[in-house]
């Protein structure tokens, strides 16, 4: 049986329809043929991608994909706990160790990033040094550290000359398994909306930053906050183009989100939705479209796609996809790969959308045992390879955290 025979036969009856329908009109769901996961990384430790969901981690040539290996299984790991970051050979599954970090955590690796200027040779990613959190640029293939930057990044610009900067201390305080431990920062958390403290663009030649909107500057923007809150950026991402940056403000104790997106100049700073609709998990799909998952009409989860400074919105996946999940686009925007939290029954699933008629084909379903909950849950966090040929994701339905890739053909 065919993946696009597959498709039709997984999917309820009104979806069906629709496909059918969509057939008769001369568009024809052909769905890739996907192989099984193919573990590439050794179970004799634990591996995860080494950057979030978002971020590429394939070489331009799909030889290597970034990677982290650790000891650490059941804990939340701190400054004194560090992980080798490496590269596994996709053919070979070899893994060539490059370096160790002590900035790092389960949901975002180290953000790893190829640079767009050498994007086989040339990654950035980060670190502590000397008590500070810093990014190091690297030369993967003689190991030299070109370059330490001395702010940590979470995004990098897709020409890979600028990135965006923001307060892992202050995350660590906020949402403790997305920041990292130690004093790296000053978390500022004597302060509900700092004026020096944001999104800091910063240029990776010369290593200088400048802070381009501050935490005070979207106090009108958010939900009033109670007197011990503080509120708090993350989950940062340039668009294609490298011309705008989209991220959340978030919140303590409620953790309330609103979605923003600015120029990186800093103007035409811009929220991405009505009120009561927050914002969750995303992704570019060009130069002014953007997918996030939110609470549509402050209802129901779903995945929701817009044109920034636009108030048309669409639900896509014509209610297969109305839950919270990592979406992310292929490089020909011809189709998106989600995923699931886990179920009940502690199954995570992979699901392929063709942005077309926006038909749903179950990719694949994973337990997580119990044990990995929490702060050191493992996510699937699916990513494309460069050529959209090839699925990155992470899973511990064997047992441990491991690395898999996913081929199409």
């Amino acid at each position: 049986m065919n993946n696009k025979t597959l498709a039709i036969l997984c999917l309820p009856l009104f979806l069906f329809n629709q496909c059918a329908k969509k057939k008769t009109e001369g568009l024809i769901v052909s769905f890739p043929n996907i192989s099984d996961p193919i573990q590439i990384t050794d179970s004799q430790k634990e591996h995860l991608l080494a950057s979030y969901y978002g971020i590429n981690s394939f070489s331009k040539s799909q030889k290597f994909v970034t990677v982290l290996e650790t000891d650490i299984k059941y804990l939340l790991p701190d400054e004194n706990d560090h992980a080798t970051l490496g590269l596994v050979n996709i053919e070979t599954h070899e893994f060539i160790p490059l370096t160790e970090t002590r900035a790092w955590n389960f949901q975002q690796g180290c953000m790893a990033h190829w640079l767009g200027t050498s994007p086989d040779s040339l990654i950035i990613y980060n670190d502590i040094r000397k008590g500070k959190f810093v990014s190091v640029i690297m030369n993967v293939h003689t190991k030299e550290e070109i370059k330490t930057i001395p702010y940590p990044v979470s995004a990098v610009s897709p020409n890979g000359k600028e990135a965006i900067s923001i307060n892992f201390a202050r995350l660590r305080i906020t949402r403790k398994d997305y920041g990292y431990g130690g004093e790296g920062q000053d978390s500022k958390t004597d302060v509900q909306f700092p004026d020096d403290d944001g999104l800091f663009l910063v240029d990776l030649t010369t290593g200088e930053a400048r802070l381009i909107v501050s935490i005070a500057d979207i106090k009108d923007n958010v939900p009033e906050i109670p007197e011990e809150g503080i509120e708090y950026f993350n989950h940062t991402l340039f668009s294609k183009d490298g011309s705008k940056i989209f991220w959340l403000a978030r919140a303590t104790p409620e953790r309330n989100t609103t979605s923003f997106t600015v120029n990186r100049d800093g103007t035409n700073l811009q929220r991405c939705f009505p009120d009561g609709w927050g914002g969750s998990h995303f992704d570019w799909l060009s130069d002014n479209e953007l997918m996030i998952t939110a609470e549509y009409n402050a209802k129901q989860y779903a995945h929701i796609l817009f044109t920034v400074g636009e108030k048309d919105y669409k639900r896509l996946g014509k209610g297969i996809l109305d839950y919270d999940g990592h979406g992310t686009f292929s490089p020909d925007k011809k189709w998106m790969i989600t995923d699931t939290y886990p179920s009940q029954n502690t199954e995570q699933k992979i699901y392929l959308m063709d942005m077309k008629t926006e038909c749903v084909l179950p990719v694949g379903r994973f337990i997580q045992p119990l044990e990995y909950r929490g702060d050191w849950r493992c996510d699937i966090h699916c990513r494309w390879s460069p050529n959209g040929d090839m699925v990155g994701f992470n899973s511990t339905y064997s047992g441990s955290r491991q690395v898999y890739i996913l081929k199409m053909n």
